[in-house]
């Protein structure tokens, strides 16, 4: 049995073992696949694991022996799913590997954001503190969690625990999800779109990005949200249209202040205009892939190994 890992150096940057697969066949790891790359690479396998390496339809309909894909993330839009149906392959995810370090990174950029850490620190080393004639110093609005709206967009594992720590920091917590009112954790209020759209002071993605999910903040969505709201993106890029957020902030029409965890090849002017007057982050909140392996990666390897090794025992 051919098994192949198309990008195993975000998972495992060496320090970690992947001998649990390498017992169960023809066992193959390359540290990372251009999109080109991956027919030649994947041929003849039975098993294919990956990460961000794009499994669609044209590379599924070339793979006949294909029977497995492992996605080695939580996100798994790299998979066209319908294909691999149609074809009976399975395909797996790992859910809760990085719940921890991804809500960390949301309140790390709140934080930042509301206390202007950044800046402040900034005019620090600027002298402006020393030089100020008043003992407390301050150029910007800042703003205090307690008793804000922090509206979420599904209430996975990740949601769940982001809704904990609002809820820790004395906010208000509603949640846009499929599940039922009753079945909600305390201090939880369920809310469709709209009235989450309307209400939240923070808004906070964690939704997978589908059909129905991709481009949800656009112009109309934008329009719905108060001036001052602040928005962060730590789901897929795709989830937000850039372009409408870029024009919104020089149009001065929602707060420059707005944090996405974007798509990797975003146009020039784009990362200009965010530059200039907002965070932009790279996706790191899973940690970085580094000797040692982060705790996240060392959770997706304890999480993704026995499970997948049981599932190809059965093929």
């Amino acid at each position: 049995m051919k098994i192949v890992v198309l990008d195993g150096f975000t998972a495992n940057p060496g320090d970690l073992s992947w001998q649990a697969l390498e017992v169960l066949g023809e066992f193959t790891v390359y540290e990372r696949t251009k999109p080109e790359e991956t027919i030649a690479r994947a041929a003849e396998a039975v098993v294919v694991l990956t990460n961000k390496v794009v499994l669609g339809r044209a590379e599924i309909n070339q793979l006949p022996q294909l029977r497995y894909i492992g996605v080695l993330a939580t996100g798994y839009n790299v998979v066209h799913l319908q294909a691999a149906s149609e074809r009976g392959i399975v395909v797996t995810n790992v859910p809760a590997y990085s719940t921890e370090s991804v809500a960390q990174m949301v309140f790390a950029h709140l934080l930042t954001i509301a206390n202007r850490t950044e800046h402040y620190a900034q005019q620090n080393r600027q002298g402006r503190w020393s030089e100020n004639p008043d003992f407390c110093y301050w150029d910007t609005p800042l703003t205090e969690l307690a008793g804000k709206t922090f509206g979420i967009v599904g209430l996975g594992n990740i949601g769940r625990r982001v809704a904990q720590i609002a809820l820790a920091f004395g906010m208000q917590v509603k949640a846009f999800t499929s599940k039922s009112a009753d079945s909600l954790p305390a201090g939880i209020q369920k809310a469709d779109l709209d009235e989450l759209f309307s209400t939240s002071d923070v808004l906070s993605l964690h939704c997978p990005l589908t059909d129905s999910t991709h481009h949800l903040i656009n112009n109309k969505t934008l329009s719905q949200m108060k001036s001052s709201a602040i928005i962060i993106n730590t789901g897929r890029g795709l989830l937000v249209d850039d372009e409408a957020v870029a024009t919104a902030l020089e149009q001065g029409t929602i707060l420059p202040i707005v944090l996405m965890s974007s798509q990797q090849n975003l146009p020039s002017q784009i990362i200009l205009c965010f530059n200039s007057i907002m965070p932009l982050s790279p996706h790191t909140s899973p940690g970085p892939p580094k000797k040692p392996a982060p705790a996240s990666s060392k959770s997706l390897f304890r999480m993704f190994v026995p499970s997948s090794t049981a599932i190809l025992r059965m093929l």
